[in-house]
């Protein structure tokens, strides 16, 4: 279940009241896909919060991998997902047609990114640079899948306790959209996996043998790296695995 799904229903519900395309923003709190799209298509109706609120719940209860919809403060849903959603999620991004390359120009790759996410001090090598924080997450993010074959693990979606804040970022990702919104979709991704256990712990340590933890961690950092080199790509930036 992504969160695509999810949007292209309460889409298809909206439509019955008359609205059109409604916009849907879904965000993730722990565990749960929340969105106050029910309020939007009220006020566009002219009808009531609860009567859009009550059809748009009926509409998400059909779609197969929805656990439970919730509705709270007269007018916000939340989507909880059949067990596997998370897995489902990253299963989807892993698999989606890589980004062709941008040719690596650090001055040209400064001015574009500057140009959607503002200045600063784009060509220092340090956390306080956010273009940097992007950069070096998604090398290290191919970095961990390298390693990983070398040694024959393979990633493989699956749940993985603790990592609400990357899935939230990942799930969140335009994969097409405003320029300004990408940028700060990708440095909360690159925040997000730069404090993931993911990170840290995909690979075995000393004498620890490969679990299904260690490959659902390297599916999740393999869907991070795949989610910053789109990014970086609609950008115009290029996304090099050394940094």
């Amino acid at each position: 279940m992504t969160p695509d799904v999810i949007a292209g229903a309460l889409r298809d519900a909206a439509r019955e009241f008359g609205v059109g395309e409604a916009r849907v923003a879904l965000r993730w709190r722990g565990g749960v896909w929340t969105t106050g799209v029910a309020l939007q298509v009220a006020q566009r109706a002219g009808r009531s919060a609860g009567e859009v609120v009550g059809r748009l719940r009926e509409a998400l209860l059909d779609v197969p991998g929805v656990r439970a919809v919730e509705v709270s403060g007269g007018g916000f849903l939340g989507v909880r997902l059949a067990e596997g959603g998370e897995a489902a999620l990253v299963e989807e991004i892993v698999r989606r047609p890589r980004a062709v390359a941008v040719a690596e120009d650090p001055r040209r790759d400064v001015e574009r990114w500057a140009a959607v996410a503002g200045g600063g001090e784009l060509l220092t090598q340090r956390e306080r640079n956010p273009l940097f924080r992007v950069r070096y997450a998604q090398s290290r993010a191919c970095a961990l899948v390298r390693e990983a074959a070398r040694i024959g693990l393979a990633p493989e979606p699956g749940r993985v306790p603790g990592e609400d804040a990357l899935v939230g970022a990942l799930g969140e990702h335009p994969w097409r959209g405003e320029p300004t919104r990408v940028a700060r979709s990708l440095v909360r991704v690159a925040d997000a996996f730069g404090g993931s256990e993911a990170m840290r712990r995909a690979l075995p340590w000393g004498d620890e043998k490969p679990s299904a933890v260690h490959r659902a961690r390297l599916a999740l950092a393999q869907a991070a790296g795949v989610v910053l080199v789109d990014g970086l790509t609609q950008l115009g930036v290029s996304a090099p695995e050394h940094v």
